[in-house]
């Protein structure tokens, strides 16, 4: 018997309506700079839709779809199914329970939002550093993925991270603006937070590359392995903080070439706790 939402055909209802007609919508996300909507629905299983129904957020859905058609892992939540309604772009993957980092809206942004005592990300800064560091290792390794896949990461920050806090699992979502590289910007700058993007994805003209994966994943190490915003709280060692001073330069020329590279960088200063734990990327 044909699956509601893993087996569903394009149809000419309106994506909410299609949804009500095959299961329980238990949650909805809209707000979104992005002009994407998700939803939450339970039909034969939990699962996570989301949607594209402005140009802008069609356009990176695709993006998404065409990433996760050729990379796939453990922290990585998968696409496992596509169609349209009315029109509209949807994928399909599978509900992971968690909470996102930092989940800015339309309405609600800011940096209190990620400093509040009670955030997810200040929770996350103040785990112990096993449970940090098995995070930032999937992290990076999933990277080492999607970088051999021939991607490159754009519109990568913490909202892209959804931690499990009861599973101490870290989870990626929200890669809708991956793509294949290397490519030369044409626009005035990508998307992305500038936490987070590396100085080339804001300069017209730029050859965009893998150091590009490589500056932000450096930016996520230091921000996520510190225990507030200032980046005057470093939780890691001298030698960690020197593989982040190389990761994050200026210059993609004089970063680590891959993020391969950065992993094995990483992972040979990792404290001697830490060389036999296992990562919560499952």
């Amino acid at each position: 018997m044909p699956h509601p939402l893993l087996d569903a055909p394009d149809t000419p209802l309106d994506a909410a309506d299609y949804l009500r007609s095959v299961g329980t919508v238990h949650a909805t996300f809209g707000d979104q700079d992005s002009g994407a909507v998700s939803y939450g629905v339970h039909a034969d299983g939990n699962w996570f839709v989301k949607t594209g129904p402005t140009t802008s957020s069609a356009h990176s859905l695709r993006r998404a779809i065409d990433l996760h058609a050729h990379v796939r892992h453990p922290a990585i939540v998968p696409v496992l199914h596509t169609f349209t309604a009315a029109g509209v772009p949807v994928t399909v993957g599978p509900w992971r329970t968690g909470e996102v980092l930092y989940h800015p809206t339309v309405k609600r942004a800011g940096r209190q939002l990620r400093t509040g005592a009670t955030s997810p990300l200040a929770r996350f800064r103040a785990l112990p550093l096993d449970d940090v560091h098995a995070a930032l290792e999937a992290i990076l390794d999933a990277h080492r993925v999607i970088d051999a896949a021939g991607y490159v990461g754009v519109d990568w920050y913490d909202g892209c991270v959804l931690y499990d806090f009861t599973a101490r699992r870290v989870h990626l979502i929200d890669l809708d603006e991956y793509r294949s590289a290397p490519f030369v910007l044409d626009c005035a700058r990508l998307f992305g937070s500038t936490r987070y993007m590396p100085p080339e994805h804001s300069r017209r003209g730029a050859l965009v590359t893998r150091a590009g994966t490589v500056y932000l994943l450096g930016r996520t190490l230091r921000l996520l392995l510190d225990a507030g915003d200032e980046e005057r709280a470093w939780r890691g060692t001298l030698a960690q903080l020197a593989v982040v001073e190389r990761a994050t330069r200026r210059d993609p020329a004089a970063r680590y070439s891959n993020v391969s590279e950065l992993f094995a960088a990483w992972t040979s200063v990792a404290p001697a706790t830490l060389l036999t734990s296992t990562p919560s990327h499952a």
